[in-house]
């Protein structure tokens, strides 16, 4: 297991945090064994947590352009159906994931195209089409922390697999993809990062 970069300068302050607090606490209170001990197990824990939240373990990705896989670790909420108008025309299904705390945070392309649009504006919107034309919308939504993490650039070419971006806080996805395909997943299914199929492509 690795860890992902968008968590090195989190780490960095993380120990920044954990040494200053122990140094004033070993100035000001030398002889307080308890209370330190009590700090130094929470420190510990805190470091581990940060550590855990950044991970970024290997998973082997099997690709499959005739599949949409899932962009992120979670549980399926939502499966609905839109009027897309902004990015494609036409019918879609969106699927919609939440990610939880506890989660692998890696979010990662859907499907193997060209990077079509990208768009930072309270949430990370990324479009896809394929080779074939197909177009398919990624959305990464803000948590509590309102903070969003991609790397898609327009214009770039994207593997299936590839990371799009890292999900801060308790945060969700949607994936909206053509009405015509076929579903695989239902509403409260555990999904996977890189690994789920969401929907089958009928044209790809």
């Amino acid at each position: 297991m690795t860890i992902h970069k968008a968590g090195y300068t989190n780490i960095a302050i993380c120990i920044l945090i954990i040494f200053l607090l122990n140094a004033v606490i070993q100035f000001y209170a030398p002889q307080a064994f308890v209370f330190k001990w009590l700090v130094y197990i929470l420190s510990l824990v805190f470091f581990a947590g940060t550590i855990w939240f950044f991970r970024d373990p290997a998973i082997e990705i099997i690709t499959n352009d005739k599949a949409i896989l899932s962009p992120a670790d979670g549980i399926v909420t939502a499966i609905t159906q839109v009027d897309e108008n902004e990015f494609a025309q036409g019918s879609y299904t969106k699927i919609s994931i939440t990610i939880a705390l506890t989660d692998v945070r890696v979010n990662r392309s859907p499907m193997r195209g060209t990077i079509k649009h990208t768009q930072t504006n309270g949430h990370a919107t990324v479009v896809i089409e394929s080779k074939t034309g197909t177009i398919i919308v990624y959305r990464q939504l803000p948590g509590y922390t309102k903070h969003l993490v991609t790397y898609a650039s327009k214009g770039g070419a994207i593997t299936q697999g590839d990371q799009l971006g890292f999900a801060m806080g308790g945060s969700n996805v949607e994936v909206m993809l053509p009405a015509d395909s076929p579903v695989s997943v239902q509403v409260n299914d555990a999904v996977k990062s890189g690994q789920t199929v969401l929907a089958k492509l009928k044209s790809s």
